[in-house]
C-alpha cells in the first residue's frame, strides 16, 4: 500500500511538474517576437488549449491515456517556416528544464527534439536551390 501511495504523489508531483511547464512554455511563446503572432492566430481559446496540449505531454512521457489525437495533423496548416522550429525548442528546453525535474525534463526535450526533427521533415520534405527546408522543390 505504501509503495502505491509513493507512486500516486511521483505521478501527481509529475503531472503538476507538466502542467507548470506548458503553462509557463505558452507565456513565454506568447510574449516571443516570433512565436506570439502564431500563437495569436492559432489559439483562440488559450485554457482548454493548455489542457490539450498538458494532456499530450502527460501521455507522451507518463503513459497516460488522456491525449489520443496526432500533433503533426493540427499544425500542417499553421503558418510556420523552419525557422520557427529552432525558436520553439530554444524556448522548450528552457521552460522544462526550469520546472520539471531533472529526468522528466530530460525526457520532454528528447521528445521535442525528435518531434522537432519529424515536423520539419513532413512539413518542409524538400530542399530549395540554397539547401534550405522547402515545401516545394527547386
Amino acid at each position: 500500500m505504501e509503495a502505491a501511495v509513493k507512486e500516486a504523489a511521483a505521478d501527481d508531483a509529475a503531472e503538476a511538474a507538466i502542467r507548470a511547464c506548458v503553462k509557463r512554455f505558452y507565456e513565454k511563446g506568447g510574449a516571443d517576437s516570433l512565436l506570439g503572432p502564431i500563437f495569436e492566430k492559432s489559439i483562440s481559446e488559450l485554457e482548454p488549449h493548455l489542457d490539450i496540449v498538458a494532456n499530450f505531454w502527460s501521455h507522451a512521457l507518463l503513459g497516460t491515456t488522456r491525449y489520443q489525437g496526432t500533433p503533426f495533423g493540427v499544425h500542417v496548416n499553421l503558418p510556420i517556416e523552419p525557422q520557427h522550429f529552432a525558436r520553439w525548442l530554444a524556448l522548450f528546453t528552457e521552460t522544462a528544464k526550469e520546472t520539471m525535474p531533472e529526468r522528466l525534463a530530460s525526457a520532454a526535450v528528447a521528445r521535442a527534439e525528435h518531434m522537432t526533427q519529424c515536423f520539419q521533415s513532413g512539413l518542409f520534405p524538400f530542399k530549395d536551390s540554397q539547401g534550405r527546408p522547402s515545401k516545394a522543390p527547386a
